[in-house]
């Protein structure tokens, strides 16, 4: 009996799907749901502990103890020392369950970052977001002319034959790429959230992603998708964002209303509005951008006051603690940081990431000078768009798996993603935050475990 007990608790992570006698066992729909509730629990466990570590001992704010959990549970770290434990936990047939979880997760966090957007901050800032935003594109692709065709010298960074142009397309796209999501929960954490400042950097951020993602869809159709690929990316994007930006608000104003007469939110009004969300996530993610966008601009026109208030205690809690940690999981499985195992390359990967950070903070801060801006100010803004983040992993993840880039630029584009987003913090605090909060323009720096959302 013990040892068939044994035997029992051994097979539980196997696979139970049917077999043919020449075809390898499958996942059946039970075994899906056992790994997934099992991976839950490890992916939140790694997150609350990974996020204290950082919080207690290298002032990071959760968020970047997440982006480091997720890539503490990848082959990175705990598939390089318990390779079969990392492969049983987390086997391949689960990723598209992950991916589905995180794309739900994050999609709803920046739909609650949208709704404490502060449009009357941005009429007001207008013009330095759109120098910033412009700057964040022109410098970074500007140093992706100038560097990529030393790095196509190199064996193995870039796909055989791959043209200059593509190449630095593609460089270009990785090094403006700012972390719209981490960006937003660095700024909601440092409590940023309803300042003027949060509200340009996150503009300035939002437009530099969508941008980004625009790049790689050229970049896609180059090389063979079509160019189908990239006239739906681009003009889809624009037509849904107009048409949510010229109309949405005045067609979910009735929720609000509903909600200011009732003094609460119903389940009917939530129902309604996560269907919203729901077909605008659709729509970008249909069209080649991604989902993130579709979920922020929808919560920028949702109703503000009462709905937005009860919108966030229903939703935030579950978005923040259970959904959005699969996000950081997910792309940490992708991720080989053992890939830089020589001299020439770790040189190489160190220029990588000093001409990432002098084209975006360097950029950035100059723009929001000439912009009118502040020095302090400024250099917040620079240090805040200098985050990339998991959307940098996402964006190398696909330039890899479509053949783009090679493994070892991948690995150092991975890690400039993770400097320059532990960079950010420590270097905002320290050109900006600490004085701001001495003077009482800010107030303390928001440490709750969950490291709320909005």
């Amino acid at each position: 009996m013990d040892f068939d007990l044994i035997a029992i608790l051994g097979d539980v992570l196997a696979k139970h799907g049917p077999a043919a006698p020449a075809v390898a066992k499958t996942y059946a729909p039970g075994d899906f749901s056992i790994h997934f509730f099992l991976q839950l629990g490890i992916i939140m466990l790694a997150c609350r502990v990974v996020g204290w570590l950082g919080r207690k001992f290298l002032a990071q704010p959760q968020v970047v103890g997440e982006m480091i959990a997720g890539v503490v549970l990848g082959p990175s770290l705990l598939g390089l020392f318990f390779p079969d434990a990392q492969a049983t936990l987390f086997p391949k047939e689960m990723r598209s369950v992950l991916y589905t979880g995180a794309q739900l997760g994050v999609g709803l966090y920046m739909f609650l970052v949208g709704t404490t957007l502060r449009l009357d901050h941005f009429a007001t800032k207008a013009r330095s977001a759109i120098g910033v935003s412009v700057s964040g594109i022109a410098a970074p692709f500007f140093i992706a002319f100038l560097i990529t065709p030393l790095l196509l010298t190199v064996p193995g960074l870039f796909a055989e034959g791959i043209s200059t142009a593509n190449a630095t397309l593609f460089m270009g796209a990785c090094i403006a790429l700012t972390a719209f999501p981490m960006l937003a929960r660095i700024i909601n954490e440092q409590g940023l959230q309803h300042t003027s400042l949060g509200t340009l950097a996150l503009t300035a951020g939002a437009f530099d992603d969508a941008v980004s993602w625009c790049v790689l869809a050229l970049v896609l159709a180059a090389f063979g998708a079509g160019p189908g690929v990239a006239v739906l990316a681009i003009g889809g994007g624009v037509l849904w964002a107009a048409f949510i930006m010229l109309f949405g608000r005045r067609l979910l104003a009735p929720l609000g209303r509903i909600v200011e007469r009732d003094g609460h939110m119903s389940h009917t009004v939530l129902a309604i509005t996560l269907i919203c969300f729901c077909m605008s996530a659709f729509v970008m993610d249909a069209v080649g951008i991604h989902a993130i966008f579709g979920g922020f601009i929808l919560g920028a026109v949702m109703p503000r006051g009462l709905f937005a208030a009860e919108l966030k205690k229903k939703l935030e809690p579950i978005t923040v603690i259970l959904l959005l940690p699969m996000f950081f999981t997910y792309s940490g499985l992708n991720t080989r940081l053992d890939m830089i195992n020589s001299m020439e390359l770790l040189l190489i990967a160190l220029g990588v990431l000093a001409a990432s950070v002098l084209a975006k903070f360097g950029a950035c801060y100059v723009a929001a000078r000439l912009a009118g801006e502040d020095n302090r100010t400024a250099l917040g803004i620079g240090a805040l768009m200098n985050s990339r983040g998991l959307m940098e992993l996402i964006i190398i993840n696909i330039g890899l798996q479509k053949g783009i880039i090679g493994p070892a630029l991948f690995s150092m584009l991975v890690l400039m993603a993770v400097v320059t987003t532990m960079m950010a913090t420590p270097l905002f605090e320290a050109v900006y935050g600490r004085k701001a909060r001495e003077s009482g323009e800010l107030g303390a720096v928001r440490s709750s475990a969950a490291g709320t959302a909005a």
